[in-house]
Parts: C-alpha cells; structure tokens; sequence
C-alpha cells in the first residue's frame, strides 16, 4: 500500500481513530475516579555479597566473588510464601492488638476494614490480647491448620495488606546499579504506617530466615566432620592402649635401643668367649707339659694326692668367685670368697712345695721353678674354666632373649603403625573440623544484613497515576482503533482504492466515478464525474476509430461481474453526452419487472429485452429484441448494450463478437474474489475486443477534481432525472 493510499484510509475511518481513543480515555478516567492514595517506603541494606570483608578474606587473598548466585538466593529467600507469611502474621498481630487507630501503625480505614473482616465469633478470641507473643503463637497456629479460619483467609486470599500476595505485589527488591552490595527495598500501601511497617517486618525476618539458612548448610558439615573426629580420637586411644599394654607386658622400654643393645652385648660376648676359650686351651696346654716333666722325675702319690685335692677346692673356690662377680653379689660376698681363694692358693703353694723338695734330684730340673709354672698354669687354667662356664651361661640367657626380642618386633612394628595411621587420621579431621568451624564462624559473621536506610514514614503520598492510565486509555484506544482498521483492511475482500482495484482485477482503470449522491446539484463531485465521464467517451471514441471489420453503428457492450455495480448510471451518462453531440443511440437494456416498452427521447431511442434461457445463443440485436420494437440499426450512430450481470445471466458469445468494445463497470465497495476472476475470464476468453474497466463509486479523495475553468458548469445528467428510468439510478 502506498503512503497515499494510507493516508486515504486514515482519512475514511477518521472518525474511528478519535472516537475509540476518547471512549477507552474517558473509561480509564471514570474507572480511576475512586482511587485510594498510595504511600511509598523505602530502605537500604548492605549485603557485602561482593566485597564484604570475612574470617576467610586473608586465606584466600581477596574476598570471594558470591554475588551472582547468593545475591538471587537472598531475593528468593524474599519472595518466598513462607517470609511473606511471617510478615503478614507480624502485621496483624501489631494491628489486632490495637484498641483504636494510631496512625504510626494502622488508619481508621484500615482499622474500619480489618474489624470488618473478623467475624463477630472471632472478636474475643483474636482482638484485645495483651500478649504479643501468645498472640502471634495463635496467629502462626491458625495460618498453618488444615481447616479455613478468618486469620488464614485475611493472610491467604484477601486483598488487605496482611495477604500474601498483596505482599508480593507490593514487595519490591533490587539491587543497585553496578553492584549486588546493597540491596533496595520499597513497599507501597494504602496507609503510610503500614507501609513502614511492612518492610520493617520484612527486612527483619529476610535477616532472620537468611542467616538460618546460611549458618544451617555448615552445622551438617561440622556436625559429620565432629562425628569423624571423635571416631578417630577412639581409634587413636585404642591403639595407644594396645601399645601401653605390649610395652607393659613384655617390659620393653624401647625396642629399638634395647635390640641394639642385645645384639651389641652379645656380638662383644662372644669376642670374649672366643678369646677364654684360646686362653683355656693354652692353659691346659701348659699345665699337661709341666705335668709330664714332673712325671719323670717322679714323686710321692700322697703328696700327688694332697695337690689333687687341693688343686680341686682351690677351683671349686674360683667358680663361686666368678659366679659372684658375673651376678653381682655384695661386697661382703666377694671379700669372703675371694679369702677363701687366696688360702686355698696358699696351701696349694705349700703343698707343691713339699712335693717338690720330697722329689727333686741332682738331674732334675729345679722344683721350684717347675712348681711354681705348674702351679701358675693350673691356676690360669682353672679360672679359664670357670670364667667360660659364665660365658656359657650368659649367652645361652642371650640366645633366649633374641628368640624373645624377633616376633616383639613385628608385633611393635603393627602397633607403632596403627598408631601412626590414627593419629595422622585423627590430625586430618581435627583440620577439617576447625576449618569447618571457622567457615561456620566466617558465615555467621557475613550472613547479616547490615540496616544503611531504616524503612522510612512517608508523609505524602506518590503522584497519582490516574492521568497516566488516562494517557495508556487514549494509547489502547487509538491501538485497538489501528489494529481494527489493519484487520477491516486485511479480512474485507472489497476493493478499497484503485490501487488495489488494479491488483485485484489485473487490468488498467480507464475512468474512476465517484459516489454521486446529489446529481442535480452543481459541485465537484458533479464536476468530477463529468470531466472522467469526458475522458471515458474519448477513450470509447479512439478505440471506436482504430476498429477495422465491424459493422456500422459500433455496438458498446457494457457489462459487470455482480448486479448493482452502475452499469445504468454510466450508460446514461454516455447516453446523455452523445445525445448532447446530436448522435442517435439505441440503448437496450434487459427488463426487470416485464413492463418496459420501447421509449423514444430527442437522441434516444430505449429498448428493454427479455433475458431468454437461450440468451448465449443470441446472434444479432434484431434477434434480441422483440419483433415489435421494429429494431433498425441503420437509424442510429451509436448502439449501447447493456448486458445482465455475469454472475446471475449466460454470456451471448455470439452477440460479443458483433461488438466493438466492452466496457466493464465495478463497484469500489464490492467484493473480488475468485468467482469474479474466473467470469472475467471467460469472458476475455469470449471476446477479442478492447475492453475498458469502469471503477464506480470512489471516494472523493481519489478523484482528480478539475477547476471550474476547466469543466461545464451543467452536472450531468442521471437516470434520476429520466422518467422512464427512475428506479435504475445505482443498479
């Protein structure tokens, strides 16, 4: 659609566009007339979700960045049913309470309305209690039970301030620009105190329920991390009293040092061992020697006895000696042993030398000598003998203390590891535990919300929006005014304009007629229609003059789709302007009640015809008309044919190919669709003559209105001014 073409719209359905915006404005006026008051309180809070400063700050480096998803938790937390049920309990139990209207908690009117929505079986139980606390118990109790109550009614489904969803409408909360570290928060209410106190309750429980939450996610923590803990400080005791009670049972101070120390001992043992028994053997060695010379050289066997005898006491003496230094006896003991050594010595001495003086000889050699290194020699032997009977001893109490000390080990070794494994169990929970502990402690500390700007009292209501809904009236009407006219233009199948005319009926327009309701009288449509009526008679005249084998007078087929489209009212206009140029025309014209007969006028000669069943077999006019009309074309310069509509009559194909031009004529307000499309068609198919399209009854706005100079001050003529055709005027 053109710019023109729409502007050529607004202008036919003007009255549409004004009317139905004042209509929906003056609606939106009258609704609004009885609007309440609207009082607005606002507050402040500081969240410090973004840069807050907590215990966990200098752990990490910098605060950590929560703001996106904590930030939607907290208005979540806001919105909630249940914070909006706390905080209308916490507004009625204040407002139930009152005895009369104070306007720091709730106006008459607001006092008025609640008093009105407690039924009178009601009143003495929940007005005029003293105690807040008990009251809000039994507030809380009613909001919550299964059956319907006033309390759960006013909080539920009413549309006072105490309902949940008021308060949710009411209830507004963002953040500000370029930061989630404070929180707004705004209420409106009917009342200024209700207002405030609204979102005083609603800061304190959103306080409340938000440090619940966030102190409730890390006590399940603590707790498990606290359950592991003291499992493992049981695990830990046990193995300490497992190692406790080896230790105790098997007298192990330390294992390690006194394992080195056995094995030391005993490698040191066994060096001396070695070394008595090499002392031992060259002892005895000597001691056989020394005997064989004494052997020689002979003695007395009584004296050999007696040195036997001794020699057998003096060792029995050193054993006992030796036994009492390796088990550390007293000194007392050792004194009175090692007596009893030096006088067996002695004696054996003296015996040795009597045994030598009784048997010495001048060959011999010295007794004494040899005495003395028998004695010597036996004596070193002796104590060797001893001494290696200890040593036997000590390392068979060796032996079994290495027998003792090789499974302790393995047995240590398990318990020094399972008491390894608890306590390093143990350390690693007692870490968890304190840091979980200090979480808990970091979010305690962070999770309230520090109050910037208490809830104000607001002491004049906000600018009434009652001319802003009249503007959004206005707005909606000239919308619904729009969206009308975009759907009249989608849904009706008329032709509106030329424009469309032209796309609809896919032929040019020769000639554009407005709506002529007054014909007699002289203006610019009259003007109009005569000056097209002109140009379509040039048209019809040029292509008259350019027809080659066609009989003279030229027949002008005037035809529609549908009935009642002016095909009458443009033939007598074409009828009036060659009778005007002193031309004789026949205009035939089907009949419509029978009654019509043959009329002559100065120019003009009428001939209705009778609509027959075989009308498309008609081949002539002399054939068409009736015998007594006595038809002679030669008497005439032009003959005009107006044909029945297509829709309702049969087309004269043969009566068409006589004709020279066609002319179809269209109502601008009627429908085209594709029944109108097809008869057009076949009717082209019919004829191969010019054929001129007639748009009737335009708007005047798309019509070219020719100046008084340029037109005859006559109007043209109509049916209506024709007797013999009044009632054809806009068929």
């Amino acid at each position: 659609m053109s710019i023109n073409a729409l502007f050529r719209l607004f202008k036919q359905n003007l009255l549409w566009i004004i009317l139905l915006p004042v209509v929906t404005a003056a609606t939106a006026w009258y609704v609004t007339r009885n609007t309440q008051k609207t009082y607005r309180s606002e507050a402040t809070l500081y969240t410090g979700l973004a840069s807050g400063y907590t215990l966990l700050t200098d752990r990490v480096g910098q605060s950590m960045d929560r703001s996106s998803s904590a930030f939607d938790n907290l208005l979540t937390t806001l919105n909630s049913k249940e914070t909006r049920l706390q905080v209308g309990v916490s507004l009625l139990n204040d407002h139930l309470r009152l005895q009369q209207p104070d306007s720091l908690v709730l106006g008459p009117e607001g006092f008025d309305q609640l008093h009105q929505a407690i039924p009178a079986d009601w009143q003495p139980f929940l007005l005029g209690e003293p105690d807040s606390l008990r009251l809000w118990t039994r507030l809380d109790s009613l909001s919550k039970t299964a059956t319907d109550n006033p309390v759960k009614e006013l909080l539920l489904k009413s549309s006072l301030p105490y309902s949940i969803n008021t308060i949710a409408d009411k209830l507004q909360a963002s953040a500000r620009k370029n930061t989630n570290d404070v929180l707004l928060m705004e209420y409106e209410a009917n009342d200024p105190a209700v207002a405030q106190q609204t979102l005083r309750y609603a800061i304190d429980i959103l306080n409340r329920r938000n440090s619940f939450f966030k102190t409730s996610e890390t006590k399940s923590v603590v707790s498990y991390y606290e359950d592991r803990l003291k499992a493992a400080k049981d695990n830990l005791s046990k193995a300490e009293a497992r190692l406790r009670a080896f230790t105790m049972q098997n007298k192990v101070l330390d294992y390690d040092e006194e394992a080195r120390t056995v094995a030391a001992s005993r490698e040191a043992l066994d060096q001396e061992y070695n070394r008595e028994l090499m002392h031992r053997d060259a002892a005895k060695a000597a001691v056989d020697a020394v005997a064989r010379q004494m052997a020689k050289q002979g003695g007395s066997s009584a004296t050999t006895n007696e040195l036997n005898e001794k020699q057998r006491r003096l060792t029995a003496a050193e054993n006992q000696l030796s036994n009492a230094k390796a088990y550390g006896q007293s000194r007392a003991t050792l004194t009175r042993l090692q007596a009893t050594v030096d006088q067996l010595s002695n004696e054996l001495k003296s015996s040795a030398q009597k045994y030598s003086s009784a048997g010495s000889s001048p060959d011999a050699m010295p007794a004494q000598t040899m005495q003395n290194d028998w004695l010597a020699k036996t004596l070193e032997y002796e104590e060797s003998v001893a001494r290696l009977r200890v040593y036997e001893r000590r390392r068979n109490e060796y032996q079994a203390k290495t027998s003792q000390f090789g499974p302790l080990g393995s047995q240590l070794r398990q318990l020094n590891r399972d008491l390894e494994i608890a306590e390093k169990e143990y350390l690693a929970l007692l870490q968890n535990v304190e840091q979980s502990r200090t979480r808990q402690q970091d979010v305690a500390v962070g999770g309230k919300l520090e109050v910037l700007d208490a809830p104000d009292y607001p002491l004049s209501p906000l600018s009434s929006k009652r001319m802003q809904l009249v503007i959004v009236g206005a707005g909606v009407g000239v919308f619904l005014a729009l969206l009308l006219l975009a759907l009249r233009f989608w849904l009706d199948k008329r032709i509106q304009s030329p424009e469309q005319a032209e796309q609809l009926i896919g032929r040019p327009l020769t000639a554009l007629f407005p709506l002529v309701r007054k014909p007699q009288v002289y203006s610019k449509v009259t003007r109009a229609s005569r000056a097209m009526m002109e140009q379509l008679l040039n048209t019809i005249n040029i292509e008259i003059a350019q027809a080659a084998g066609k009989p003279y007078p030229p027949l002008i087929t005037l035809f529609s789709v549908r009935a009642k489209q002016g095909k009458t009212w443009l033939a007598n206009g074409l009828i009036d302007a060659y009778a005007n140029a002193d031309q004789q025309v026949a205009y035939c014209y089907p009949r419509q009640t029978g009654r019509e007969r043959r009329q002559d006028r100065p120019g003009v000669t009428y001939f209705p015809y009778t609509v027959r069943p075989d009308f498309m077999n008609v081949t002539g006019l002399d054939y068409l008309l009736d015998a007594e009309h006595n038809f002679d074309a030669s008497q005439f310069d032009r003959i005009v044919l107006e044909l029945p509509s297509l829709m309702s009559s049969q087309i004269p194909v043969y009566l068409l190919k006589s004709s020279v031009l066609s002319i179809l004529v269209v109502d601008a307000q009627s429908a085209w669709g594709r029944a109108e499309k097809q008869l057009l068609s076949l009717y082209l198919r019919v004829t191969n003559q010019p054929l001129l399209t007639v748009l009737n009854k335009v708007e005047e706005n798309y019509v070219d209105v020719p100046t008084q100079a340029d037109s005859s001050e006559h109007p043209l003529r109509t049916d209506s001014e024709r007797p013999l055709q009044p009632t054809r005027l806009n068929r």
